[in-house]
């Protein structure tokens, strides 16, 4: 059996093998006595809760857990666990990082396309079984459909753990858009080419396109004005964990195009993961002023 940890990975590639369980499920409410043990202050908390649910012997059960190179926390907590596993710390499933390579040169997608065949080589998946899964996959992409209500709220920055933002905004009146940290992790991404005479090239080529916004040396700013005008949203709320060091970084940007879009917006940052700290009595009170 396989998880995953992380987004961006080749959802194609885990569908074809048939023993997929899918990314790893977190509990943000959780207390992470062990992890808290092992991991600096600066590791984001959905990191404390994967690794003390491992050091529980919650993943003991699955052979591979693939981690994803994208995001900065997943691929340190891969080291982490690698190193307590040769210690005799840990146990549970091989640890296995996709390596992932983002850099607009040629050179950066031949990367990726190495590592997704190391990846696709590991889980023993055929050229056959992968090309059915891609258009399995394929039609699933096009099949999603995002529907939301006139009065649209885009919640962007860190993804939080669950729907507790997005609730604050919904008792407020909006439609909250805008992915949990699980639903990014379950993102097939976009469209992979179909009936190539290489699948697995054609995964890795899918990999190194698919924009994200932590790794990837995109326009942060542009990319969530795209996401505005593509939900119509009238309001956006930008949430940053307290230890999420890398996307807090285009702040400024995002903002200055938010007011050049004349689309109002809140801004926290350094929030604590879960919420605890009034987040959502504050997004509600900026929904409801809008409302007034």
């Amino acid at each position: 059996m396989i998880a995953s940890i992380g987004p961006g990975l080749p959802q194609d590639l885990f569908a074809a093998t048939g023993r997929y369980r899918g990314p790893v499920a977190l509990d943000a409410d959780r207390a992470t006595p062990a992890a808290d043990r092992w991991l600096e202050s600066k590791f984001s908390a959905w990191a404390r809760a994967v690794l003390e649910h491992w050091s529980e012997g919650a993943f003991d059960d699955l052979d591979l857990m693939v981690f994803s190179r994208t995001d900065d926390t997943a691929q340190r907590l891969y080291y982490y666990i690698c190193e307590l596993q040769r210690a005799g710390t840990l146990k549970g499933p091989e640890p296995f990082l996709l390596d992932i390579a983002k850099v607009q040169r040629p050179s950066s997608v031949d990367h990726t396309i190495a590592a997704t065949r190391r990846l696709a080589d590991r889980l023993d998946v055929n050229a056959y079984a992968l090309e059915g899964a891609i258009l399995a996959t394929n039609v699933q992409r096009r099949a999603a459909i995002y529907e939301a209500g006139a009065r649209v709220c885009l919640l962007s920055g860190s993804p939080p753990p669950d729907r507790r933002l997005h609730d604050a905004i919904e008792a407020a009146g909006f439609s909250a858009v805008g992915p949990t940290l699980s639903e990014l992790w379950h993102d097939a991404g976009p469209l992979v080419d179909e009936a190539t005479e290489d699948p697995v090239a054609a995964i890795g080529r899918q990999l190194h396109a698919w924009p994200d916004d932590q790794r990837g040396f995109g326009d942060k700013a542009a990319t969530v004005i795209e996401r505005v005008e593509a939900t119509a949203a009238k309001a956006v709320v930008l949430w940053y964990t307290e230890e999420d060091e890398a996307r807090v970084w285009h702040v400024p940007a995002i903002r200055a195009a938010l007011q050049a879009a004349e689309v109002p917006a809140r801004i926290l940052t350094r929030r604590d993961w879960a919420a605890r700290d009034g987040a959502p009595q504050e997004i509600r009170k900026f929904i409801e002023e809008l409302s007034a």
